[in-house]
């Protein structure tokens, strides 16, 4: 690490001009959250391995900011040249650079890397005391990454309209109708799952999530794929344009950007790509005059892109698709139930061999069976640790209809380890099942037709009347918000409070969100609406058709972590149905008015 360090600073140093300080986000070129082993440059320069947090590198100093649900897991796996800067608790990476970096200070990134809105948001800050923003020119951290893994060139796979529900031809009609509202001639699409979502393709170039390295552009008149032309067949290249699609190079994305901001892109193909399905009335020609605007969505889209386009002529909004996406049909709601009934039956499979070995193995009471077992004997040639239990609950999955992986790495975690809120049992250090510890396995899966995420917590002996009251809290927490009644445009901002009141009763609280969005046979963590506490909660009301998950990892606050409870649960909040049989809750269109 030291090197690493060492060789960066060379690099800052030589630079034109000198940079002060480097910043390497965890983001890759379209700000996912989940990134292939050949972006994880922030995990690569500091050792930590969370999918969320962002690295800096002074002369002097190396800082790591995260969020509370890696607090535990950034002091376990930080070497003592870095310090941990908890997000909410100490200053903002921005505010930090401000106030101890040099007047004129230089702050370099890969444009590539970093959002519109946080690129934006960093500039202000700095120009308080005239420092800079450096766009680099190259990858500071690829260029001393000397076994930099290699770029993934999976085949891009049709997703079937059975699976999908909707045609390429409806979202993009849909999509070219919003185009027009907004007086936009185009949009830039570079969320990995919202083109996926769009042109009905997955693949599998980040490792759990369904999806493929490419860019979108969509005018008016045409659509482009930019992809490693590699991944496609010939079957699928024929499939895509039939939409009217046409597929370039990954790399000319940049090149054509500028196009779309002169104007000149949709000159540069002959393609039509279902213009007459939006122009029925022979408007075309007039929106197209009147149309001028470039859409993009600054929370999703790349600094580097943003900067060859007119700041005059964007559309900076969210990206309609991120709604579009969220709001699922008919079809994909079927196929999400369809999804967690084969998804439940592994878990239940899973809990029922796993009761049986606690039993043989260690002599446990018994989850099912308290008592009987009371009395056997703890083996001594055998025993069950959180990796090879989690490896058995992968293979109840893998026997299911459409499965297709996991949804992300499982959780599989006893005692202390589960309060660790994402963390990775390591077949080298993991810990062996305990059947006096409570057991955490908070775990997903993709199939063709849904993705699940679900979490359990167990215990197989005689958990602590501390350990059972603050079960208790949680479960009551969800009964709460599965039991709520709220009219239309209520936020998961407005609800999240209903699943803390139970445990705030006992000082007690999570460090994270209460639901989040979930993808149909993408993305395990899926936007624009969400539970939580945090601002962005606020942002999209829920409504009907999403979906959401429901889990928390309970601690008390102000003091070290302990291993508590998990749950996800699905539940109807209109008709105030509660089950503990899925992972997600549906919202219904009986809101109230």
């Amino acid at each position: 690490m030291a090197e690493i360090l060492s060789a960066l600073r060379s690099l800052m140093a030589s630079h034109s001009p000198p940079l002060h300080a480097l910043i390497v986000p965890s983001e890759d070129y379209h700000q996912s959250e989940y990134v292939s082993d050949r972006d994880k440059r922030r995990e690569f320069v500091s050792g930590f391995t969370g999918s969320a947090g962002l690295a800096l590198i002074t002369k002097d100093e190396a800082r790591l900011w995260t969020d509370g649900r890696y607090f535990l897991q950034a002091m376990q796996q930080l070497s003592d040249q870095w310090q941990l800067m908890r997000i909410g608790e100490d200053p903002s990476v921005d505010s930090w650079i401000s106030d101890n970096l040099p007047r004129e200070a230089a702050i370099g990134v890969d444009p590539w890397c970093v959002s519109v809105d946080t690129a934006q948001r960093w500039e202000r800050a700095f120009a308080k005391n005239q420092q800079k923003l450096i766009q680099t020119s190259s990858n500071l951290v690829d260029e001393v990454w000397k076994n930099q893994p290699p770029a993934e060139t999976n085949p891009v796979i049709v997703h079937p309209l059975e699976f999908a529900g909707r045609s390429v031809a409806e979202k993009l009609k849909d999509m070219r109708e919003k185009l027009a509202i907004e007086r936009a001639r185009g949009i830039i699409i570079t969320a990995l799952d919202e083109v996926a979502w769009l042109y009905n393709i997955r693949g599998s170039d980040v490792s759990y999530c369904p999806v493929v390295h490419a860019f979108a552009i969509v005018t008016l008149n045409s659509a482009f794929l930019y992809v490693d032309k590699r991944k496609v067949s010939s079957k699928v290249s024929s499939s895509i344009q039939e939409n009217g699609i046409e597929v370039r190079e990954y790399g000319a994305v940049s090149s054509d950007v500028a196009l779309l901001a002169s104007n000149q892109l949709d000159k540069d193909t002959g393609l039509s790509s279902g213009r007459n399905d939006v122009c029925e009335t022979g408007t075309c020609e007039a929106e197209e005059n009147n149309n001028d605007l470039i859409w993009v969505d600054p929370a999703s889209c790349c600094y580097a892109l943003f900067s060859k386009l007119d700041a005059k002529k964007m559309l900076l909004q969210q990206s309609p698709l991120a709604l579009a996406k969220a709001l699922k049909n008919p079809v994909e709601l079927d196929g999400l139930r369809n999804a967690h009934i084969r998804d439940g039956a592994a878990v239940v499979q899973y809990l029922v061999w796993l009761d049986k070995q606690m039993q043989e193995i260690y002599g446990a009471s018994g989850y099912f069976l308290e008592g009987k077992g009371a009395s056997k004997k703890r083996s001594e040639t055998m025993k069950l640790t959180e990796v090879t239990a989690s490896d058995k609950l992968e293979g109840f999955r893998a026997t299911k209809e459409h499965f297709r992986g996991l949804s992300f790495p499982t959780i599989s975690s006893v005692g202390p380890n589960a309060a660790v809120i994402h963390y990775s049992p390591q077949p080298e250090t993991c810990a062996e099942l305990d059947p006096d510890s409570i057991y955490l396995f908070d775990s997903g899966a993709q199939y063709l037709d849904g993705t699940t995420d679900i979490t359990r917590t167990v215990h197989f002996g005689k958990p602590s009347e501390h350990e059972k009251a603050c079960y208790t809290s949680v479960l009551k927490g969800h009964i709460a918000l599965g039991n709520a009644r709220f009219p239309n445009g209520t936020n998961g901002h407005a609800l999240d409070i209903l699943a803390r009141i139970p445990l705030w009763r006992y000082g007690l609280d999570y460090r994270h969100g209460t639901g989040h969005g979930i993808g149909s046979y993408l993305n395990v963590h899926e936007g624009p609406h969400l539970i939580s506490f945090r601002p962005q909660a606020r942002n999209v009301p829920l409504q009907a058709s999403m979906t959401v998950t429901d889990g928390r990892l309970v601690i008390p606050p102000y003091t070290d972590f302990f291993s508590l409870l998990r749950y996800h649960f699905v539940f109807n909040p209109f008709n105030a149905c509660f089950t503990h049989s899925f992972s997600h809750f549906t919202i219904s269109k009986h809101l109230m008015h």
